[in-house]
Order: C-alpha cells, then sequence, then structure tokens
C-alpha cells in the first residue's frame, strides 16, 4: 500500500493488517456477522463470520503529533469477500456522533484501495430520508460523505475483497441506534446475476436513489493523488473533516 503514503499491507486469512516500521495503527477491530445482524435486511441471513477487519488512527510516525493537533485520524477498512445472504457484505448503516470540540457530526472522506465500492448516503435517519445517493467507486476514487448523513460503504464486487481508506474526526464516533430503528437505511442493496440491486425499505417514505459516479471535490482542494499523500504534502488540507463549521457554506445543498 505504499501507493497510498503508507507502509502496510493488507491481510485476508485473518481479516487485518501489517504496518511497516515508520508506520503505527492499532490491532483492527473484527465485525463479525453476529455484531451486524440488527443492520441487514435478513438478520439470519449466512455470511462470513468475520465481516470485515476496521484499524483506526493509522498513520506515519512522524505525522501522529500534527494530527493530533489538527483533530484528524485516518482508518482503513477491508472486507471479506463474499455476500451476506442476498446482500453484498457492507457495512452497518450509522450516522457520526457530534463532535465536542467542534459542535457538529463530523463528515468523511473515502478513497477506495481495492476491489469496488458502492457508498451510500441519505440526508436523514428519519421517515423521510431525504435525498438518497448510491456513489459507485473503484480503486484511487474518493468519495465525500457530508455532516450528519446516515449511510453505509458496500462491496460492489463479491470476489474481490473492499479496503479503503478515509479521513475521519479525531472523536470519531458511531450511532447506531436510529438506523437499527428502521430496520436499516432507506435501500437496501441485494445481489442478482453478480449486479448489485436496491430495495425500498418500506419503513421509510418512498422516495429516488440516485446513482452517481465520483467527482472531483474542488470545492475542498482534494486532488486526485492519494489521499494520505495529500496530507503530507499539506496538512491544512483536511481541515473541514475535523472542523465542518469552517466550511459551512459548502454543505449546504451538497452533492456528492
Amino acid at each position: 500500500m505504499t501507493d497510498y503514503g503508507l507502509d502496510m499491507s493488507i491481510t485476508h486469512h485473518p481479516l487485518g493488517f501489517s504496518y511497516g516500521e515508520d508506520v503505527t495503527g492499532p490491532m483492527p477491530e473484527i465485525r463479525t456477522l453476529d455484531q451486524i445482524r440488527a443492520s441487514l435486511r435478513d438478520p439470519a441471513c449466512q455470511g462470513p463470520n468475520e465481516v470485515y477487519a476496521i484499524a483506526m488512527d493509522v498513520a506515519r510516525i512522524q505525522d501522529r503529533e500534527e494530527l493530533q493537533k489538527r483533530m484528524l485520524l485516518f482508518g482503513v477498512v477491508t472486507y471479506a469477500a463474499g455476500q451476506l445472504g442476498d446482500e453484498p457484505v457492507r457495512s452497518q448503516g450509522h450516522i457520526h456522533k457530534i463532535s465536542q470540540h467542534s459542535g457538529w457530526s463530523p463528515p468523511e472522506l473515502y478513497e477506495i484501495w481495492q476491489g469496488k465500492a458502492i457508498i451510500y448516503m441519505q440526508e436523514y435517519v428519519a421517515d423521510d430520508p431525504g435525498r438518497c445517493f448510491a456513489v459507485l467507486a473503484g480503486p484511487g476514487e474518493k468519495v465525500l460523505v457530508p455532516p450528519g448523513w446516515g449511510h453505509a460503504t458496500i462491496s460492489a464486487d463479491p470476489e474481490v475483497p473492499l479496503t479503503f481508506g478515509a479521513w475521519c474526526d479525531r472523536e470519531y464516533g458511531f450511532e447506531y441506534d436510529a438506523v437499527r430503528s428502521y430496520k436499516g437505511l432507506a435501500w437496501y442493496p441485494l445481489v442478482q446475476e453478480k449486479q448489485i440491486v436496491w430495495q425500498h425499505n418500506s419503513r421509510y417514505v418512498p422516495g429516488r436513489l440516485q446513482a452517481v459516479t465520483p467527482r472531483q471535490y474542488t470545492e475542498f482542494g482534494i486532488t486526485a493523488a492519494p489521499v494520505y499523500q495529500q496530507f503530507i504534502d499539506c496538512p491544512a488540507r483536511f481541515q473541514f473533516i475535523s472542523r465542518p463549521d469552517k466550511t459551512a457554506g459548502l454543505w449546504h445543498n451538497f452533492h456528492p
């Protein structure tokens, strides 16, 4: 993974990561199928026991002080291959907790490393979910989830394990209760003949799902370079992740 500014590699048996000499990171947390059943369309489905591994606060040793000062954190996640019943392997839907230091629910910037991803997002976890988007992204592409939106990360290819990195707020926290109260987000991804199709969750008001491809977030100064390398080149570049209030005007009518 040196192409992404970090000397690390991904393992799949078992799920996890190994770090180079100049990189620090935690032992990955493993999310099992039993832990995420409440967020699935079919909670009784069959699938890999270890669904995904997540390591938060991965960094080069020389960057740690700067990251802490800027309240930024870099996380890496890798998924198992396969399916969860008729659903693709995916994360639990959640909203980010409000950070005490900013008073905002932080945004999150994804970069796909391996496999194909669908970043699903909706404006609200409420009876009316507002605008709903499914952003299909491949290796090297970036997807930005705005503050306060419910979202989930979906593997779009059951045969190729998905791996991605993400910039987050250092006071990150995941809120699951609202999503679980609706038995998931407003749209369920299903695998049919190796394609992802969508089924509306009837607990929400009917609406429209917009399928889009990633765009260039030039208004935030993001370039095509790997996102960790962008931080190395300009440590202030991702300050909008931990301080979204400083770019409040850019979040109005945001389109992913």
